[in-house]
């Protein structure tokens, strides 16, 4: 379930949300009736989770001599181990469809786009693990410091490279144990972990890719229809024809 945090920000509650996946990720969204969480050492960006160089300049003024050089390389070897079991599902924050979200993370032409708000994205997690929800800072991670009271905050940080994402993001943070405490010696899960949704309440639209052909919209409008899903499946207004006068 949704639980607030004062390290998160989340956007406006009517703030537009969207999510681009492939036809198979959707089918499981519906068959499921889940959001999958990826492990952050799976998303791809090797800075995913990591401290900026400023972080490293600054620790000798912050903490002195209160703190060990030993006990500051544990902290970092953990927050690097913390990629393992902090588990993500990102959304795209905008008012209008993205043309180049639909390239970077759609497959070829079987593409859609779930349409929502963070109104409607928090109230439809369900079950009992908390996940908070949040925008995503870009930085410059030689020059800006990240917060290091607590091992989430890097999660919540990206390089202005992937500005263009404008992301928001849900995380869940499962530190793995045993009956003796903190066993960081396995994992969780393989690649990632699913959290049930209300769908009713998450998905107001769904919205197919513009590169798509007419069969492969009547086949998902068929999947949403068999999955009894309520809300209106159309094709991109990227598909539009142009007018010329």
């Amino acid at each position: 379930m949704y639980k607030e945090h004062d390290l998160f920000v989340p956007p406006p509650n009517e703030s537009i949300l969207w999510r681009y996946l492939d036809f198979t990720k959707f089918v499981s969204l519906l068959d499921k009736k889940s959001l999958f969480f990826s492990r952050a050492d799976k998303l791809g960006d090797p800075f995913e989770g990591s401290y900026s160089k400023m972080n490293v300049q600054m620790r000798p003024l912050i903490y002195k001599d209160q703190i060990p050089d030993h006990a500051l390389r544990q902290m970092s070897e953990f927050v690097k181990q913390s990629r393992r079991f902090t588990l993500v599902n990102c959304w795209h924050r905008s008012a209008y469809e993205s043309a180049a979200m639909w390239r970077l993370y759609t497959k070829d032409h079987d593409g859609v786009a779930i349409k929502t708000n963070f109104q409607s994205l928090s109230g439809s997690l369900q079950g009992s693990k908390d996940v908070f929800i949040g925008s995503v800072s870009y930085i410059d991670y030689d020059l800006e410091f990240i917060r290091e009271d607590n091992t989430m905050a890097p999660f919540l940080n990206k390089r202005k490279s992937f500005e263009h994402e404008n992301e928001v993001r849900a995380i869940m943070h499962e530190i793995p144990s045993n009956e003796h405490g903190v066993d960081l010696s396995r994992d969780i899960c393989d690649v990632g972990m699913y959290h049930e949704v209300d769908l009713r309440t998450l998905v107001h639209e769904v919205v197919v890719s513009p590169f798509s052909p007419e069969w492969f919209s009547e086949l998902v409008q068929s999947v949403a229809a068999r999955y009894e899903l309520a809300a209106p499946v159309r094709i991109s207004s990227l598909a539009d024809t142009p007018v010329w006068g």
